[in-house]
């Protein structure tokens, strides 16, 4: 994992590198990271906040519903032998087809309002949490039986193992998925945004571009929403130091 100093290193060597390029192009398509930050600024003074707030919501409850369904399930896959070999052939018959073709029969049951974007970004990243199901599944299913006997010898029911031995064992394996994942949740959340909606930066982005012309505002919007992937990023960096000190224990 990075230091913060090599963080804004990296930042500022692309700022750097975004400088001199949009200098070679010398065109509006490509405006100086300074004009994009004026325009950024004018954004939140009008309605870019809004954007940023439903995109944020948007993906973060996507996130979420995702994590609550799929942890647990990975949990029972583990700690159940025959669970497991009732769910993997449907999981393994699902994985694979594109969610994006669920698209029109969420419009169709949903209509184009939140929940339909939610639950497009929730469905495709449930599946992406595939690896959630599979790495929390292998972390319940490779405890150490005489740990688990030593709990178990101290008086420890089901509750206690869940809470004190399964879920610390499997934080690691959730954390490292969702960290995976988060990339995978802003693209689906720039294309759910461009369906029949009024609020969130993948429609301020291209509403930007194909109407206004108005690059500088389209590059804000496209280093807000990357802004907005990092910020997660670093919570669950933050999180996992916070709920996984054992990892950091040199």
């Amino acid at each position: 994992m990075p230091r913060r100093g090599e963080v804004l290193l990296a930042m500022g060597v692309l700022l750097v590198l975004w400088h001199i390029l949009a200098a070679l192009v010398q065109g509006p398509i490509l405006p100086a990271p300074f004009t994009v930050g004026i325009a950024l600024v004018r954004g939140f003074q009008g309605e870019l906040g809004w954007h940023f707030l439903a995109s944020a919501g948007r993906v973060i409850i996507s996130i979420l519903l995702s994590i609550a369904t799929a942890a647990p399930l990975g949990l029972l896959l583990g700690l159940s032998p025959g669970l497991h070999r009732l769910v993997s052939p449907f999981l393994y018959l699902l994985y694979p087809i594109p969610k994006v073709v669920l698209v029109p029969i969420l419009i169709l049951f949903f209509r184009v309002g939140d929940l339909a974007k939610i639950l497009l970004i929730y469905l495709i990243l449930f599946f992406q949490f595939f690896q959630i199901l599979v790495l929390v599944r292998d972390a319940a299913a490779g405890l150490r039986p005489e740990l688990l006997l030593s709990v178990r010898s101290l008086g420890a029911g089901r509750r206690a193992l869940f809470w004190f031995v399964y879920l610390p064992a499997s934080l690691p394996a959730i954390l490292t998925a969702v960290r995976r994942s988060i990339g995978t949740a802003v693209a689906v959340l720039y294309l759910s945004e461009l369906l029949a909606t009024r609020y969130g930066l993948g429609y301020y982005i291209y509403i930007q571009a194909s109407t206004f012309f108005d690059y500088p505002a389209m590059y804000g919007g496209i280093v807000l929403m990357s802004g907005m992937g990092l910020a997660l990023y670093l919570i669950v960096d933050a999180l996992e130091r916070r709920w996984c000190r054992w990892q950091f224990v040199s």
